[in-house]
């Protein structure tokens, strides 16, 4: 790795580990091969803090294991030896629950070497890469009861609600079960893009029933403002969230730093200008949140998004000058 970039420390806090990379989905929609690959270049880059899991179809873990089977990092070859640090997979369930999770079971016994997996002692080529995250789509809270009882303890679910749907009874199914919400934020065409009154909805709501949430789609820009929605040189243009208004609107909701109708104009604001950061303390105009809750919003409630760009949110930051 290279030498570390520069930021103040609350907009470290805010940004550790915050992006799941989901490189194999619109609209970047890169091939396995080409996926793996840049995972694995953020992975051992300077700005490789901000990087968390990787996002796979489940259909897909056995294509994904052949791709990334180069790029893995072997065990070492003594025994007393700590194992090198395993690739963190988020795994979309896309198909039967029961089968999903049969194969994922496959993989972290196969690829879970040298963490007390099935991995024998002497496999020291074996490669190493856990999947400790499913992400479930659902339609009611029936269908997350359902996943409950059958989801190891090992797994941890966020469950993608719809927004449409009564919000407060997923958050009561949900709450103090081991299991967090997923909120859709954008996608290829405008109409995907939800309003900031949702989103502040959603953010309230699961903040009130101390559910944590993530984000996904649509937040590879860190101030809201209109972008373009593919990188098709036609592609068309809408208003897209940001992801420091929404996260650090999550962590100032979480400190009661704002109300929930604060929320509201923290995610509609499109000025840089009105976001700053030191290693102290981080303020949007008048509020200010300590690097302490920020770090405590993060671990409990306002863990990461997924994005399909890693390069996107860090150029865009080094544009604004918030890090080096």
């Amino acid at each position: 790795m290279t030498s570390a970039p520069v930021a103040p420390a609350s907009l470290q806090a805010l940004t550790l580990q915050l992006v799941d990379y989901a490189g194999l989905f619109p609209p970047a929609k890169l091939d396995m091969n080409k996926a793996v690959a840049a995972f694995a270049a953020h992975r051992n880059g300077s700005y490789a803090r901000g990087l968390s899991r990787m996002i796979v179809s489940c259909s897909k873990l056995d294509e994904f294991s052949e791709a990334a089977a180069r790029h893995l990092a072997a065990l070492p070859d003594a025994e007393d030896a700590a194992p090198p640090e395993p690739w963190a997979v988020s795994v979309l369930i896309d198909g039967k629950l029961e089968d999903n999770l049969a194969a994922i079971e496959r993989f972290n016994n196969e690829h879970e070497c040298g963490r007390g997996g099935n991995g024998a002692k002497g496999h020291n080529h074996a490669h190493n890469a856990v999947i400790d995250t499913v992400e479930i789509k659902v339609a009611s809270p029936d269908t997350v009861e359902y996943a409950l009882e059958l989801l190891p303890e090992e797994l941890y679910p966020f469950f993608e609600l719809p927004l449409d749907a009564d919000l407060r009874g997923f958050a009561a199914c949900l709450a103090g079960r081991g299991a967090g919400a997923k909120i859709r934020t954008g996608g290829i065409v405008k109409d995907a893009i939800p309003s900031v009154e949702k989103v502040a909805e959603f953010i309230a709501i699961m903040h009130a029933a101390e559910v944590p949430m993530k984000a996904t789609a649509g937040l590879h820009h860190p101030v809201r403002a209109e972008q373009a929605l593919t990188y098709e040189a036609n592609s068309p243009r809408a208003v897209m969230h940001g992801f420091v208004n929404l996260f650090l609107g999550a962590a100032m909701l979480h400190a009661r730093v704002i109300t929930p109708k604060q929320l509201v104009e923290i995610l509609s604001e499109t000025s840089p200008e009105a976001f700053r950061f030191s290693d102290e303390t981080a303020g949007w105009r008048e509020k200010i949140i300590t690097t302490a809750q920020i770090e405590e919003a993060r671990e409990n409630f306002a863990i990461c998004f997924g994005s399909c760009s890693y390069d996107d949110p860090i150029n865009d930051m080094k544009s604004l000058r918030w890090v080096r």
